[in-house]
């Protein structure tokens, strides 16, 4: 067999190895955090129920509450990959959009959906709730460099950041009633239909500002 396809298909199993451990904590944490609450369990406790070493954990999760958030790369991300991605004479507004009314009929949890349980452990700890914070500003950030990039602006140009601040803030607040409905013990049909139109009613009141900024070209 050639030695490049055995080399490729180990590094393959490997990866696949480690996206498997890095679940298994995961959700060994979660379980857990739900039944005793976030601020009650230890790394080490979260290590020994889930049958691998305290720092195998930490390898995986620096931070303790990415057990919980772990979603953090498509979090942080989601919205610059919609600009970059947008169909020809497509607004940067329009583009997204599209793309939360999408998630929103999808029951996506990057919008929130998560199920009463998850939320109240999320809503209920001050430590994820200032990370949660610290995930719409970074992913603000990114959104922020997208949009200078798609542009042309230069490095001194505030538009990118105030389109950036506009477009974050919607979606955060979107986010957060998701969570406040989840919380209240909505089902996620009900939370969908209300949200759909909350989310027509939030881009809408961007229109006029933002309606043809960051139309891509032909």
């Amino acid at each position: 067999m050639n030695a490049q396809i055995t080399d490729g298909r180990s590094a393959g199993l490997r990866e696949r190895k480690k996206q498997q451990t890095r679940q298994h904590i995961s959700n060994t944490a979660t379980l857990l955090f739900l039944e005793r609450g976030y601020d009650s369990v230890t790394i080490a406790e979260i290590a020994a129920a889930a049958d691998v070493a305290k720092m195998t954990v930490t390898n995986y999760f620096p931070r303790k509450e990415d057990l919980v958030l772990d979603l953090h790369d498509i979090f942080v991300e989601t919205l610059a990959q919609t600009v970059r991605e947008r169909e020809i004479g497509e607004s940067a507004l329009a583009a997204l959009r599209r793309n939360y009314l999408a998630t929103v009929a999808e029951r996506n949890a990057v919008v929130g959906f998560s199920g009463p349980d998850f939320a109240r452990l999320i809503t209920g700890s001050s430590a994820l709730v200032a990370r949660l914070r610290e995930f719409h500003e970074e992913r603000e950030r990114r959104l922020a460099a997208c949009l200078a990039a798609e542009t042309s602006a230069g490095p001194d140009e505030f538009a990118p950041r105030v389109a950036a601040a506009l477009l974050g803030g919607i979606h955060r607040a979107l986010f957060e009633e998701t969570l406040r409905r989840t919380v209240a013990g909505e089902s996620n049909d009900v939370i969908a239909r209300a949200l759909t139109g909350n989310v027509i009613t939030a881009f809408d009141t961007l229109e006029p500002s933002l309606g043809d900024y960051a139309v891509r070209a032909q």
